[in-house]
């Protein structure tokens, strides 16, 4: 295979930046902005393959280290060339810490890693040089044609209290214009997935939480919970609350909540892995993660102790392969499968679909922060949301086609930017001065 194989001519990092609402997280409030990398390969026989992965400098800087890495290098040999970068750049000692039990945003750039946006590109070639899409040359091939999504819904503060530059969508329709505006109240958040259903279809939803009160967000959960008997209804506080309050808040909604996703951070000399084994202990309902088990190591100690559900494996995280393989291993223990996002552009969302299209089972509902930047795409054919489900493209590869003009305009708008490092603390300063991220208070409790 690798003899015969085209080989990478070129590699591209292009920095991108798009533009982001005033979202309420346990770290704060998403600045007007977002960044990512790209990476674009070209090989011998002409075809172009994509990747993307989180943005700032430090991720760009280790992309642009892999260059010499890939370039030069058979399609067909992937793998060997993920091995060499692995081998060349491995973990950073003191950087990843304790992975992310204590969410700052700011520090997601030591828990991704910046090779899966290469595994992507290389992926998306080796799929065009035989014809196939890159969910057919993952674990055991396309098990779906299409991927059950859900509703990402967030608190979202009121821009007009700042003098940042975020986007006004007043005079847009339906869903693109609310998702400007401020919505705090369960009234809000319940219109809010209102219009995602009218727009997308949804039938699962996720409030992200650690924003306000637990009481008040449980208040939101119900609200959503009435309006949408039919549908699952979820809640990610990022471990804001105790082990004693997230059960207080949690063991009432038995049979609302479909599954909490890291209710609880580690606490008094405990890690987050056994402090939420003695929350499943207590409430009967399926604990989900993307903060415990972000790798394998991590994973083992998670299992071993019966603290999760449901691994929520990014393949940011974990990449394709990686990925995949967390899938199969979660379906033969009776497990379950789904995958985490972030802010991103239609890229990840064509690479999302590619590896929930491969994994066996019934996967969970997937995230995507992708209905918050719906319309800035950087593809010509960016995959659809409908009926609550996301298209996994047909054609080779990742069977989407880049837009370079929108590259461009994106790339150009990084540029303007004074920085490029994520700081959700910097927004925050405008509605509580002298906020500070803490892991276990919520963002708007202070």
């Amino acid at each position: 295979m690798a003899k015969g194989s085209p080989v990478v001519t070129t590699m591209q990092v292009i920095p991108v930046a798009g533009r982001d609402s005033m979202l309420m997280t346990l770290s704060g409030a998403h600045g007007p902005f977002f960044t990512r990398n790209l990476v674009i390969l070209t090989d011998s026989a002409g075809h172009r393959g994509i990747g993307e992965i989180h943005g700032g400098d430090y991720t760009c800087r280790a992309l642009e280290r892999f260059i010499p890495l890939v370039e030069g290098e058979p399609v067909g040999a992937y793998r060997r060339i993920l091995g060499k970068i692995h081998g060349a750049c491995g973990p950073q000692p003191g950087k990843a810490g304790e992975g992310i039990q204590r969410l700052d945003i700011a520090k997601l750039k030591f828990v991704v890693r910046a090779e899966w946006a290469v595994e992507c590109a290389l992926l998306d070639l080796l799929g065009q040089y035989l014809g196939l899409p890159v969910c057919q040359l993952l674990g055991e091939g396309k098990q779906r044609d299409r991927v059950e999504t859900l509703g990402y819904l967030f608190y979202v503060s009121d821009k007009a209290k700042t003098d940042l530059p975020y986007l006004d969508e007043e005079n847009a329709a339906g869903w693109f214009a609310m998702r400007r505006r401020e919505m705090l109240t369960p009234g809000q958040i319940v219109e809010q997935a209102q219009a995602l259903q009218e727009r997308y279809g949804f039938c699962s939803f996720k409030l992200k939480g650690g924003v306000l009160s637990g009481e008040a967000e449980m208040e939101t959960v119900r609200a959503l919970k009435k309006r949408f008997p039919e549908c699952r209804i979820n809640i990610d506080p990022n471990g804001a609350w105790s082990l004693e309050e997230a059960i207080r808040l949690c063991k009432p909604m038995e049979g609302v909540l479909a599954y909490a996703e890291d209710p609880c951070g580690p606490e008094a000399g405990y890690s987050s892995r056994e402090i939420m084994a003695e929350f499943k202990n207590a409430v009967k309902i399926p604990v989900a993660t993307n903060m415990i088990a972000t790798n394998w190591r991590q994973f083992y100690h998670a299992a071993a102790l019966h603290a999760v559900d449901i691994v929520l494996a990014d393949p940011h995280f974990w990449g394709f392969d990686g990925s995949v393989r967390m899938a199969q291993i979660l379906d033969e223990w009776g497990l379950v499968w789904g995958s985490h996002s972030n802010n991103h552009f239609d890229i990840t969302l064509a690479a999302f679909a590619h590896v929930a299209a491969a994994v066996p089972g019934r996967p969970t509902a997937l995230d995507t922060h992708w209905i918050w930047q719906d319309g800035q795409n950087l593809l010509k054919n960016a995959p659809q949301i409908r009926d609550g489900y996301l298209e996994v493209p047909k054609g080779p590869g990742l069977g989407v086609e880049i837009d370079m003009e929108k590259v461009e305009e994106a790339n150009r708008l990084y540029r303007l930017l004074p920085g490029h490092d994520r700081d959700d603390a910097a927004a925050m300063q405008y509605l509580i001065p002298g906020w500070k991220f803490d892991p276990q208070m919520p963002a708007l409790v202070r």
